[in-house]
């Protein structure tokens, strides 16, 4: 049921250069196998386009979009609301940005793009498909922050989340809850400065040990498999072949 996954992490869209490369690499690394759509009215550019849906174990949380041009390359969470409009409109006076208005997309739902006062782009969505959130396809949601960056106030007010330092200090990870329930981490101190802060996914694999030999065959690269914020948890910071963080979890 829709109802089910409000205040859930319930989609996920990579914007690629690169469609074929992309899914070559998810393929070997996570398992997943695709189908693609035809859309005669193209969300992500206008006219006709294909999408690109990823399945895996019976799920279907993932699309790619391939871009020539575009304000955000990489992966983009969608959290399910009950309003999408409203939501969007609270974003504004909560000083977020509005980076696609919002739209419908047939047999879909309504999707809005935000990007929030630290300009970390975020999807919000009222689907109406009834594929379910994914839970084998995808694990948390991490938050790349400098130190302290996480703009709290934005993210209570607009979807009731709760997150602070378990230590109070400035390392993470920090959970973040909703509704008591962890759907992410915020990782303080993950960038350097001038990088914006970003939203990744955590993408479930079934043998992690493989996975991470397949990273660096399939052009990809491992970028803090002994970070101390990933090594007790056992999930490293991936770059795939196109130039896109994720972090790798098991299922």
């Amino acid at each position: 049921m829709v109802s089910d996954k409000i205040g859930r992490f319930v989609w996920h869209d990579l914007f690629t250069r690169n469609a074929a490369q992309s899914k070559s690499f998810y393929e070997r690394i996570a398992g997943w196998s695709y189908v693609t759509e035809h859309a005669m009215e193209f969300a992500w550019g206008g006219g006709q386009g294909d999408y690109i849906l990823a399945h895996s174990e019976g799920e279907a949380g993932a699309g790619f979009v391939e871009l020539n041009d575009s304000e955000h390359f990489g992966w983009m969470p969608y959290f399910e609301v009950h309003d999408v409009d409203a939501t969007a409109e609270r974003a504004l006076e909560l000083d977020g940005t509005v980076t696609k208005a919002p739209f419908e997309v047939n047999g879909v739902g309504r999707n809005c793009l935000l990007s929030d006062p630290n300009g970390a782009y975020i999807g919000i969505t009222r689907s109406s498909h009834q594929y379910p959130a994914p839970a084998m396809q995808f694990g948390a949601e991490f938050y790349l922050a400098l130190e302290d960056e996480f703009p709290t106030e934005f993210y209570s007010d607009l979807f009731g989340w709760r997150a602070a330092p378990l230590d109070h200090t400035c390392k993470g990870p920090w959970p973040i809850l909703s509704a008591g329930i962890e759907i992410g981490f915020v990782l303080a101190g993950a960038l350097q400065g001038g990088t914006i802060p970003s939203w990744v996914p955590g993408i479930r694999v079934p043998n992690q040990t493989e996975a991470l030999r397949q990273v660096p065959k399939m052009k990809g690269s491992v970028v803090n498999p002994k970070d101390e914020q990933l090594e007790d948890r056992r999930q490293p910071m991936v770059v795939d072949s196109n130039g896109t963080l994720f972090v790798l979890m098991t299922r």
